[in-house]
């Protein structure tokens, strides 16, 4: 078992625990305080993160800004594709395509799922990663390619 998904499995069993995840995840990579996430889940093939919409991730036009919803992919992509790969191997964004679809006027769910990729060959995987807004509505769609190697 990969370790991140042993430390979000123990943690997440506790009061605040996805919260105090999260945290600890902004802390290792900073950029992704920006958008203040929660994840929600997290397995193998699948991860969850939630945004609120609040000041600092609005644009102009007072919905999610665009790159607020592109972090939020990356992280829920990251995490996904972390817990999914064999223990003995290492991942990296290489590429992000991307489709605003709907503006973005309510808190956020991305939803990253990869249980039909074939985790353990090395090479370019493509993740795809849906946004939907509180009613369900799909606002947001990435495709992120991930490179793993073995190590």
């Amino acid at each position: 078992m990969r370790k991140n998904l042993k430390i979000y499995q123990q943690m997440s069993r506790l009061p605040f625990g996805n919260k105090l995840f999260s945290f600890v995840v902004c802390r290792l990579a900073p950029y992704f305080g920006s958008i203040k996430p929660k994840v929600t889940a997290l397995k193998p093939g699948y991860a969850e993160v939630i945004i609120k919409k609040r000041r600092r991730v609005t644009n102009h036009l007072n919905t999610v800004h665009a790159i607020a919803m592109c972090n939020m992919a990356e992280l829920a992509g990251g995490m996904m594709t972390d817990v999914s790969i064999p223990v003995k191997s290492r991942w990296i964004p290489v590429g992000m395509t991307v489709e605003y679809l709907k503006k973005a006027k309510t808190d956020l769910t991305a939803h990253a799922k990869g249980e039909n990729i074939d985790w353990n060959t090395e090479g370019d995987k493509l993740v795809p990663v849906e946004v939907k807004d509180t009613d369900g509505n799909l606002v947001f769609r990435a495709e992120i390619t991930m490179n793993v190697r073995f190590t």
